[in-house]
């Protein structure tokens, strides 16, 4: 039980928040494909295979980044920087939920199959890349959307333009969010030599996540429009922007509690998207 604790600790468990942050985006592709709800099967293989994603991807990380973690705060405990958790421990953790994930895509279609192998490439390469990208968080924001794709993949057996388009809105609302939590381990970011956004975007980090956030939602405005989708839709928007107002006011002192906060609050923009989305097809149905 104890080894299991450490393995729950090292996905990130009694955090979901990073689970939210993908789940929402994907079964909201879901319903835009299906234009509608898309089936139990469809539902559980993207709900459960995305949280397994995340989780492996949490696993990559803090192998990829272990000797960074020890000397950033928030970061200093986790299992495998503390060696509570080996460094092989923690990869077969991250491929057994991998594994898993692909077993559950692999009931889909090829198309939706061979999605999946670019996001599991995207998912090992993203940690690395803070070394030497200036902006890393675009590497994730890519990681973070590729579900979208699949979605529409899935129900459609094609990526039509306006999922193209909802992948772009997600970038940029992982550009925005991400940004937010660069911004929480900024000095010791530039102690060590990590590159992130907070630090590449420099006195505009502020003005930068309120960019991607209005990006974000002229993006989704047009790919709504292409379906077209009807007021819920456009009403979850105008919530979202309001939250989106809300965290600007936690980040704008750039204190460590405060973007701290308005990153975890971020997941609710995605649930209210997603529900203005079902809520949308449900009134036309």
């Amino acid at each position: 039980m104890q080894r299991f604790k450490l393995y729950l600790q090292l996905i990130r468990w009694d955090r979901p928040a990073g689970t939210y942050l993908l789940l929402w985006p994907t079964l909201s592709a879901l319903w835009l494909a299906a234009k509608g709800f898309p089936g139990w099967h469809l539902l559980g293989v993207f709900a459960i295979g995305s949280f397994f994603m995340r989780s492996a991807g949490c696993a990559l990380n803090d192998v990829a980044d272990r000797h960074f973690d020890r000397h950033v705060q928030r970061t200093a405990q986790r299992p495998v920087t503390i060696g509570a958790v080996s460094v092989k421990e923690a990869l077969f953790v991250a491929a057994f939920l991998a594994l898993g994930a692909f077993g559950l895509v692999c009931t889909t279609n090829t198309l939706t199959v061979a999605w999946s192998v670019g996001a599991l490439l995207i998912a090992v390469v993203y940690p690395f890349t803070k070394r030497f990208f200036a902006m890393p968080q675009a590497v994730l924001g890519i990681a973070f959307s590729v579900g979208i794709p699949m979605a529409f993949a899935s129900v459609q057996n094609m990526v039509p333009l306006d999922a193209v388009l909802w992948l772009i809105g997600n970038l940029f609302w992982v550009l925005a969010y991400d940004t937010q939590y660069a911004m929480v381990d900024r000095n010791d970011d530039l102690q060590i030599g990590i590159r992130t956004s907070a630090i590449t975007l420099g006195r505009f980090d502020v003005a930068g996540v309120m960019c991607f956030d209005g990006l974000s939602l002229l993006t989704w405005m047009l790919a709504g429009s292409l379906q077209p989708m009807g007021w819920p839709f456009y009403l979850a928007l105008l919530v979202s922007g309001g939250m989106m107002i809300w965290h600007y006011t936690m980040i704008r002192f750039r204190s460590r509690e405060g973007c701290l906060k308005a990153f975890s609050k971020n997941h609710w923009i995605g649930l209210t998207i997603l529900v203005g989305i079902i809520v949308d097809f449900a009134i036309q149905a």
